[in-house]
Parts: structure tokens; sequence; C-alpha cells
């Protein structure tokens, strides 16, 4: 019997490994997000910054994977230069834990240069923190794969660049920056680009 078992659970891996998906979406209350299986990392991924109170912090949480879905996992960050990226900042939601345990979900996390998520990207996060005091902000992050990217042996795919949309929804405005995915040489404000599609 455990023989059997063994090798139905071997089927079963196997069959699913080969299936993986190009694009699963999956929409929380917190973010809107297209998955690559196949990537291991997101390809877009939507949240809204709004004038939220900070009444929880981050201490004791870490990124979680999910049920049915082929995702990066602590093994992809481990002993090198990539940092496990928020792309909706868990300080963005931090009025509810249950809000802010969802940003930790490897849904909305990236491999991303240590050097840009703890730099540039988060100095970005804590600026879009101030304009949502004054409106709210819907905020689409797109990530950029090409022939420049990293396959780890662990199996994630690194991406090569993100491009941050920012709409300001009274104003009817938008931002629009651009990021490598390497150490940052210039600020978060000499990042912004024209905004061509959103």
């Amino acid at each position: 019997m455990k023989s059997f078992l063994l090798v139905l659970f071997s089927f079963v891996s196997v069959f699913s490994f080969g299936q993986l998906r190009d694009s699963v979406r999956v929409t929380n209350r917190v973010f809107d997000v297209v998955y690559s299986e196949k990537l291991q990392q997101p390809k877009w991924l939507v949240y809204y910054s709004t004038n939220r109170p900070s009444n929880v912090t981050r201490s004791g949480l870490d990124f979680y994977t999910e049920p049915n879905i082929k995702t990066s996992d602590g093994a992809d960050y481990y002993a090198n230069v990539w940092d496990k990226g928020h792309l909706a900042p868990a300080a963005t939601f931090a009025d509810s834990i249950h809000l802010m345990k969802q940003t930790f979900s490897y849904l909305n996390c990236i491999l991303q240069h240590q050097d840009l998520n703890r730099g540039e990207w988060r100095l970005l996060e804590e600026q879009e923190r101030v304009w949502d005091n004054i409106e709210s902000l819907k905020i689409k992050v797109q990530i950029f794969f090409d022939s420049t990217s990293q396959l780890l042996a662990t199996g994630a795919t690194v991406p090569s660049y993100f491009i941050k949309h920012i709409y300001f929804q009274k104003s009817n405005k938008w931002k629009c920056f651009k990021f490598k995915n390497v150490k940052p040489t210039i600020s978060w404000k000499n990042s912004e680009i024209i905004c061509i599609s959103h």
C-alpha cells in the first residue's frame, strides 16, 4: 500500500509540475495579481493606497506560499542579493492584521535586489503614503523579464526591471517610475518616466 501511495504521489507531483501555468489571476482584499507559475513571479499587480491608520506592525510576520499555486519560496531568497520585495507594501495595510498578513503572500513577492528594495523602492512607497493623505491612489506594478533575466537553480526567474504606475484618483493624473532590478544609482524622483500605458 505504501508503495502504491508513493508512486501515486510521485505521478501527481510530476503531472502538476509539468502543468505550470503562465498566468494565474488572484484577487483578494489587498491586491489583484496575475502570477506566472513558470517564472514563479508575478507579472503584474494592482493595489490601492488610501489614507489608512497605522494600527499594527509586521513583527512576527513572514511570507507564506499559497495552496494550488506554484510560487517562489524561501529557498529562492537564501544566501543571495535578492530580497523578498513586497509589491503591495505591508505598511500601506497597517490598519488591520488580516490585511497586513495578506501582503505576505508569495503572490505579492518579487525577487528584488536588496539595495533597491531597501532604498529607492522603499522611499517611493513612503512617498505614496504621503500622497494618499491628499487623495487615494491606484497603483499597478508591472514586472518585466527578458533575455538577461536570471534563472535561479531553485527554479524562480529574477525580473529585469519594474514599472510602477500611480494613478491619482481625484486629480485624474498619472506618475510612472521605472526601476532596473539592480543597485540604484539614481533617486526614485529621477526614475520617473513618461506614462505610455497603464
